[in-house]
């Protein structure tokens, strides 16, 4: 079991690649070690915003799937074969699958894993959380989504973690606001999770999102400015996804080059909507319904 000692996780054994069906259509990226450039603005039309919508809307039914798998004894590796499923039979493509050699159609980050866990043959325990992030990509356009789950009961200290970063990644949509620079959404996510003492990882970030999966638009999480300025307007398309932990934001890299875990152990959570930015507020782009 991918656990050490000291309860914390491990490198485990990877399933074989998933197959995607022929019919499917891929992102031009698969099959290349790095995504074509992306020269748009990160604003789409009304037609493009309902294609991201409709990927949007497979993501989030795929990890009502997932989450309704997550109990003690089921492995990763599971959760992502439930996940691309899930995707594959609403004919989309799991986005992740080939994006920079990524071997697998979901991220699985489990207690102190912050973000990319690989999905393997962890098997998941009471008390343990998991994060699952899953993008679609359906005619020619991405929607990215990810949810915190608790695998059983867990700690009111990790309970509380869980309710408290979707706050802050509410509060933070709730902040792009047409006029005001990216780096506000940040402000506002920190600003909450200092409250609580929680560490605000810095180094991965949100995204601009649609036809590219990464538009290379940077939406931090944490106080940037005055860095990170671009200014926001109606059209606009992004994640928000903060990362919050119970102890440092500092981590580090497995040598998998994905798998990134808290520097300390500490259990971390996170939260993910793709978005567009309305004139009087903004619209949520990754639901169910």
């Amino acid at each position: 079991m991918p656990f050490d000692d000291h309860g914390n996780l491990v490198p485990g054994v990877l399933p074989a690649t998933r197959s995607v069906p022929h019919a499917i259509t891929r992102p031009p990226y698969v099959g290349l070690q790095e995504p074509p450039p992306y020269v748009g603005d990160n604003t789409y039309t009304e037609d493009e915003i309902a294609k991201i919508r409709a990927a949007g809307r497979i993501a989030s039914r795929a990890l009502d799937a997932v989450g309704a798998a997550v109990v003690p004894g089921v492995t990763t590796a599971e959760l992502d074969r439930i996940g691309h499923d899930a995707v594959v039979s609403a004919g989309a493509y799991p986005s992740t699958l080939g994006y920079r050699g990524y071997p697998a159609s979901s991220c699985t980050s489990v207690n102190e894993v912050i973000c990319h866990g690989i999905p393997d043959d962890t098997v998941l325990r009471e008390g343990d959380i998991v994060n699952v992030d899953i993008t679609a990509y359906l005619d020619g356009f991405h929607g990215d989504t990810n949810r915190t789950f608790r695998v059983g009961a867990v700690s009111e200290e990790v309970d509380l973690l869980i309710e408290r970063t979707h706050e802050a990644m509410m509060r933070g949509i709730k902040a792009a606001k047409p006029g005001r620079e990216v780096n506000v959404i940040g402000r506002v996510i920190e600003t909450y999770a200092k409250r609580f003492g929680y560490g605000v990882v810095r180094d991965f970030t949100g995204h601009g999102v649609g036809s590219s999966f990464h538009t290379g638009l940077i939406v931090p999480h944490y106080d940037s400015a005055p860095r990170f300025n671009d200014v926001i307007v109606p059209g606009m398309v992004f994640t928000v996804e903060p990362m919050l932990t119970l102890g440092t934001h500092e981590w580090d890299m497995w040598a998998d080059d994905w798998t990134v875990t808290t520097r300390d152990k500490s259990i971390t959570a996170q939260f993910e909507h793709t978005i567009v930015v309305r004139e009087n507020g903004f619209e949520l782009l990754t639901l169910s319904e």
